[in-house]
This record gives C-alpha cells, structure tokens and sequence, in this order.
C-alpha cells in the first residue's frame, strides 16, 4: 500500500540560503514535516533575492512543504521556545557559521542530551575545525576552495559559474547523511551528529579527477574531462549550440563521421584511435566545426540521432522547460499562493514506485505559522501576544506581497 516515506518525521530547519533549505525541501518532499525557524525581522535572506521581490524565486523553490515561524534565538525565550521544538524532533539541520549554535545554546552536546534521538545536522563552508572554519563562504568560494571551477572555466580567462553548485552539492549531501544517520538510528536507538561542508562535498564530487592526479601527478584542467570523453560543443548554421560526446566505445565515433560524411578521418593516424583523438583534439575540433556550421540544428540533430550518436540539443532554461521528454516525465510541479498566485516549480529529483511522495505545498510567508506552532507547545493567544509585543516573534502579515 502506497505511504509517504518520512510522513511520522520531524525536522527543525535553522538555516538560510541554499544548504540547509535544500536538504530539508528534499525531507519535506519525502513527507517528513519541516519546521523552519527564522529570524525576526526579515527571515531567511533568500526572500528577498530577485531585485525588487520580497517573495523572491530562489526562496520559493527551496521552502515548498515547510512551516514558517519566527524566533529570535538571541532571546531567551526564543531559545526556549526552539528548545521545545527539538525536544521531541527528530532531525536538526543548520548552517550557522561555526561556533554560533552552540553560543545559542543548540550545540551538538546539549541537544544530545535534551534529546538522544535527535539527527543533528551541521552544515558549514569548511569544516567546524581547522585554519579555514571561520571564514565565511559562499557557492562560489565553495567551487573555488575544492577545484571544481577550475575544472568548469578556462584559468587563464576564469569566470564564476552561473549556477550554485557547490551549494546545492552540499544541500544533497546533507541529505543523504541524515538519511543514513536514520537508518543506524534504527538499530542504535539513539541520533548523531552529521557534518557536512561546501569544501568536503563538493571536493568528493570531484573524487574521480582528484584520484587521477594523485595516481598520475598530472594536474587536469577544464580540456582534460572534454579530451577523455570524446565530447564536442558545436554551433550549427543557425546558431543554436549543440553537444556531442562519443565517450569509449568506438562505434559512436564512425557513426558520427558517417553523418558528417568525413569516414576518411578514421584512417588519419592523428584520429585513428582514441589516444590519438585525445592527442588531437583541438585539431579534430577544428575540422567539425565548420561542418556543424553548415546547416541547422535541427537538421544535425533528426540526422545524428536516427544514426544512435549521443547528441543534444544546449539548451537554456526556456527550452528546458518545453521539451517533449521533460513533460512526458512530469517533471513541473504546480501550486497555487493565496497571495503570489500560481507557482511552477521543478519536481525532487527522484521518483518512487509504489510510495507516495508529499504533494507540493505553498513556501510560507514569513511566520505564517507561528501562532499555531506556538499554540501546539500549549501558549494562548495572550501569551502569544507578549511575545511579539517583545519582539521574540512575528506574525505574518496576510497583505505581505
């Protein structure tokens, strides 16, 4: 029978931006209910990311199927409203800069002991420990720390990607590693602690480059995944880019010059084998070009993939999000706002057989549920107004754009 995977678990969310908000989304989508703690006045910055917005895309796609509720855990009524959340939680995730969750009396220690079940998750840039812990970070001093831009951009000419990598690397790792921490929780009966960081996780996904230098000595760059894999970016007649990647098995490569009608090339002894064609590669790249160039893209592609060579169109987002294979999947989710109308997000990146996954919900304004979080540890509507007369907590305000 069909059951949402998480639906009994519990998690409380203190983090911002990307990490930490990725990998409770992705707990959420699995059921489990996800309780974000955020700070008064303006909550999680990511609100207010796109120019001019106070409800900004970025924001939205990471905080579906999550509860809002405003604490100011600098107070001590705040800390103890959090406390009481935790007691009975079975995973906390932050990204606090090291040290901060401790001074705000949610440490590792003290949580363990308010509750030994609890799956404590730390998410940081470099580590709790060492030279670089109390620096700060961000996606792109993530990439750069672990050496995936290097392997992304040209050194001599470097330019920062256009998409978080490192972030949203490290948000799936911090996933991962709670679900792991559940499982042995299964057979231990008790939680643990679960780090992650921006540099470790995203230098393990690059494992692969990293253990070829240090079997060869060789240091690879942007090229040397390109050269091994056999693969191409081309821009055909009209301009629209295309890829191309023969990778091992030779028979993408002559069917490849079959299309192009260039047969003559698997005798150049530049392109004969692989080796060779690794060698070679900017002068095979330069002989391709000017064919691609010759006609359309859709012409190359209807050609090239009735033929079996591994070809795709580069497309943009727009794109994207129109292609045939990607509704056929599903893979666009659509909720609706009470205030920012109808929402189109992209779906997990996973899907089950057999069991459910939670149904998307709105992202919540900012303490949308505070009140009714609050009124679930037993505070009435008196003491819940002290409490933001104090400024311990927020309200959300129902005409909030």
């Amino acid at each position: 029978m069909p059951f949402n995977i998480l639906n009994r678990l519990s998690v409380v969310e203190c983090a911002t931006y990307v990490t930490g908000p990725y990998a409770t989304a992705l707990l959420g989508e699995l059921g489990a209910r996800v309780i974000k703690v955020e700070s008064p006045p303006e909550g999680d910055p990511y609100r207010y990311f796109d120019a001019g917005s106070h409800f900004s895309s970025n924001f939205v796609h990471l905080n579906r199927n999550k509860q809002s509720i405003v604490l100011d855990l600098k107070s001590a009524a705040g800390r103890r409203i959090c406390l009481e959340f935790l007691k009975n939680a079975d995973v906390f995730v932050e990204n606090l800069r090291p040290g901060t969750a401790s001074r705000l009396g949610l440490g590792y220690e003290s949580l363990h002991k308010l509750n030994p079940r609890l799956i404590y998750c730390s998410i940081s840039a470099f580590g709790s420990t060492g030279p670089s812990a109390d620096k700060p970070g961000f996606d792109t001093l993530g990439q750069a720390a672990s050496g995936l831009l290097s392997l992304l951009t040209d050194l001599d000419e470097p330019k920062v990607m256009g998409v978080a990598l490192s972030d949203y690397i490290t948000g799936l790792s911090a996933g991962y590693g709670i679900l792991g921490a559940l499982l042995a929780r299964v057979e231990s009966g008790e939680g643990c602690r679960v780090e992650t960081s921006l540099l470790q996780a995203t230098l393990s996904l690059i494992g692969e480059t990293a253990a070829g230098y240090m079997r060869t000595g060789n240091v690879p760059n942007r090229a040397k995944r390109v050269k091994d894999a056999h693969a191409f970016a081309f821009l055909a007649k009209d301009k629209l880019p295309l890829a191309i990647h023969c990778s091992v098995p030779e028979k993408f490569w002559l069917a490849l010059l079959k299309v192009l009608n260039c047969m003559h090339l698997a005798e150049d002894p530049r392109f004969k084998t692989r080796d060779a064609r690794r060698e070679n590669y900017e002068a095979l790249e330069t002989i391709l070009a000017p064919i691609i160039a010759s006609r359309p893209r859709a012409a190359w592609l209807e050609q090239l993939e009735s033929n079996d060579v591994p070809v795709s169109p580069v497309y943009n987002i727009a794109e994207v999000l129109v292609d045939p294979q990607v509704r056929h999947l599903d893979l666009i989710e659509h909720v609706t706002h009470r205030q920012a109308g109808e929402l189109k997000f992209v779906a997990g990146p996973v899907k089950y057989d057999g069991i459910t996954t939670k149904a998307p919900a709105s992202p919540p304004l900012l303490g949308e549920h505070s009140a009714e979080l609050l009124r679930e540890l037993g505070h009435d509507q008196a003491a819940i107004d002290r409490l933001v007369a104090e400024g311990v907590t927020q309200i959300a305000k129902t005409n909030a754009p």
